[in-house]
């Protein structure tokens, strides 16, 4: 009988998380992290993963932090407007870990991996802020992650999210783009729609028996 589906059975023990950052620029180290959002998974009966819950949150610059007009003029943030509803980025990292671990328990996985699209960018963002407000429970993998650039590369051959997001069927909207909610939604649509596709080819590898490794 086969096993029924499972998020940590599909990879490895990991829990794929889909975040994307929005920032004051391209220097994790300088530049002020504004605004975070996650998405998670949720598997369905017949094996495939679709989009879950959404959180976000504006966050409040670091003192000292950077922040290009170039960057802001991108993403649209006021970092000063009065009726911005930031936190300080170490309550915001918390409330999100706080889900990822919730996530974690409920699909039985041993880590979160941080997904997105130029994944190396949000998750250099992600880690010097757990660095500078010294958490001490990040759980996310440090180093390795899951990019959809790349995976829209292979399966699209479009590695910008607006036309791979085109390019895979999906609507793509330029004037909600460059938020961190939309872009991190959009993002998870397309991780599933290709994880998806691959899962007559996971069934098959599934089934076979373990190769025992060489000596």
């Amino acid at each position: 009988m086969n096993k029924p589906f499972a998020i940590a059975d599909r990879f490895r023990g990991f829990l794929p998380v889909v975040v994307d950052v929005e920032t004051g620029g391209f220097n994790a180290k300088t530049d002020a992290l504004l605004e975070i959002a996650a998405v998670f998974l949720e598997p369905q009966a017949d094996g495939t993963l679709m989009r879950g819950e959404t959180i976000r949150y504006h966050v409040t610059p670091f003192e000292g932090s950077n922040m290009e007009p170039a960057s802001l003029a991108v993403n649209g943030i006021d970092p000063h407007h009065p009726l911005r509803p930031a936190i300080d980025e170490k309550d915001a990292l918390q409330r999100i870990f706080r889900e990822v671990r919730r996530a974690m328990r409920q699909h039985e996985c041993t880590r979160a991996i941080l997904t997105g699209h130029n994944a190396a960018f949000d998750l250099g963002f992600l880690n010097e802020a757990v660095a500078r407000t010294a958490i001490k429970r990040n759980p996310f993998h440090p180093f390795s992650c899951f990019d959809t650039a790349t995976l829209c590369g292979v399966a699209y051959g479009q590695t910008v999210l607006a036309r791979a997001a085109h390019a895979g069927g999906f609507a793509f909207n330029e004037k909600e783009a460059h938020s961190a909610a939309y872009d991190a939604e959009i993002t998870t649509d397309i991780f599933c729609a290709i994880v998806n596709s691959f899962r007559p080819i996971f069934e098959s590898v599934r089934l076979q028996p373990a190769l025992e490794p060489k000596e």
